[in-house]
């Protein structure tokens, strides 16, 4: 999974183009410790990786016959950008003084509660996963992310971006990104990346929602309100009811954000447009909301819940998804719900792709182009010098270990770890992955991946499956 932040590349680099120079300095290290951690998430594994793998803390679940309940960890930086840092504050524990801390606390709280109460989702995994943060990370650093495993806030410069614990809506929404992660997998690049930005909007704004008790048409649809310093003309990061009038400010530049489909923004920047382009999928949830009225995370959300819980591919674009919301909202709520998912689609300039099976399928249930694929695996090397080979086809690998294998297989950062040259033992197995749909042939030194990864390509091997 790509490293995902709230504040996107292109407002860091509108401050680094301002004029004003100790600005455009801080703007410009942002930038280089987000290139900087990108850099290292690409480098560890080619694999979603697991909670457990990172942040110093293994996933815990609800005791045994127990009742779910959140376990936060809240780690301090001071200052420094090794993660996670020193524990702050665990589940239960009083609140610390320090601002930033209890606000952490508190945002992986309501999260948790929110997922929990109206989902029945226990933590981001369904689990029971550890909600791990790090507070006061770097010097002035502007932005907050999900790191893989964790949120990391910093306290930003206090010119342009005050405290990044101080939004709900941006820990909701950064938390969002770890189920996105754990669940559908939307790669994070082109529409397939704008929509896992729209995914975690709609949750970010959602848990905020659902936080104060407002229904849809009392809401303010704003990402990051609370995050702008005074004297920054704007009113938040991302508005998802009026896309392009978040912020008009000469430091930041003007809200660049499409609604719709006419004004799509075609780049190579942002990972191809995924902050730019979401507000085209942010207006369209927001114009289903409005019209259903009341609670917000209840009939909308619980539609685009169905979604992103289903079967879909990793690559989705926005046709296919604007069919599953569809779909999701027939199979639960009946044609008129369904009729409303269209209308509000249509009216950002979405039509919906055609879903094989039309409504006799599961929500979410659209078969993927990749199940047909046929992966061959072979393990070769090791003390006894002897290669391994399977032929399998993705459609008939039992879950949860067939969408691993189709996020591995269409992810970018596995080709990259074939041309790693970092050494490794002489007698390690070298693993190569060959497949025709996405076009696939590399050789991966076991050294280069993680544990998770190399396990998933054995029970592969083997013919068995994660239970």
């Amino acid at each position: 999974m790509t490293r995902c932040a709230i504040v996107p590349p292109y407002i860091l680099e509108a401050m680094v183009a301002s004029g004003d120079p100790a600005l455009a300095a801080r703007a410009r290290h942002v930038l280089e410790v987000d290139e900087r951690l990108r850099r290292a998430r690409r480098q560890r594994t080619a694999a979603p990786p697991t909670p457990s793998a990172e942040g110093g803390s293994p996933p815990v679940g609800a005791a045994a016959g127990g009742e779910a309940s959140p376990d936060r960890r809240v780690h301090d930086a001071g200052g420094g950008q090794e993660l996670p840092g020193e524990l702050a504050r665990a589940e239960g524990d009083p609140a610390t003084g320090d601002l930033a801390t209890d606000e952490a606390y508190d945002g992986l709280g309501a999260t948790w509660r929110f997922w929990h109460e109206v989902y029945g989702r226990d933590s981001l995994d369904a689990d029971g996963m550890a909600m791990i943060g790090t507070v006061h990370y770097g010097q002035d650093y502007g932005n907050a992310f999900w790191d893989g495993t964790q949120m990391v806030f910093g306290d930003g410069d206090g010119e342009i971006f005050t405290r990044f614990t101080a939004s709900l809506d941006v820990i909701g929404h950064e938390l969002a990104h770890g189920i996105t992660e754990l669940t559908s997998g939307l790669v994070y690049r082109d529409q397939p990346g704008a929509l896992n930005e729209h995914v975690s909007d709609v949750f970010g704004a959602l848990v905020k929602q659902h936080s104060l008790g407002q229904s849809a048409g009392e809401a303010d649809w704003l990402i990051g309100a609370e995050l702008l310093a005074d004297g920054v003309r704007g009113r938040a990061l991302r508005s998802m009811s009026e896309p392009g009038t978040a912020y008009d400010d000469p430091r930041l530049g003007r809200d660049p954000q499409p609604g719709h489909m006419r004004d799509f923004v075609v780049t190579a920047e942002d990972n191809g447009g995924v902050h730019i382009n979401s507000g085209i999928p942010n207006r369209a949830f927001f114009l289903l909301a409005t019209t259903l009225g009341g609670a917000a995370w209840e009939r909308a959300g619980q539609i685009w819940v169905d979604t992103i819980l289903g079967d879909i591919r990793a690559d989705c674009d926005f046709a296919r998804f604007a069919a599953l919301t569809e779909l999701a909202a027939r199979n639960r709520y009946g044609e008129e719900v369904a009729g409303h998912v269209r209308s509000s689609w249509a009216e950002v300039g979405v039509t919906s792709a055609e879903v094989p099976g039309g409504g006799d399928l599961p929500v979410g249930a659209g078969p993927s182009p990749t199940h047909s694929t046929e992966l061959t695996l072979t393990r070769s090397g090791g003390f006894a010098g002897l290669t391994r080979r399977r032929t399998v086809r993705l459609g008939e690998v039992p879950q949860p270990d067939r969408s691993a294998l189709e996020r591995l297989i269409e992810d970018p950062r596995l080709r990259a770890l074939e041309a790693s040259d970092a050494p490794g033992p002489p007698d390690a197995y070298c693993y190569g992955l060959s497949c025709d749909r996405p076009p696939l042939e590399v050789q991966v030194p076991e050294p280069q991946l993680a544990p998770p990864t190399r396990e998933l390509l054995e029970r592969t091997l083997r013919g068995e499956v994660d239970e």
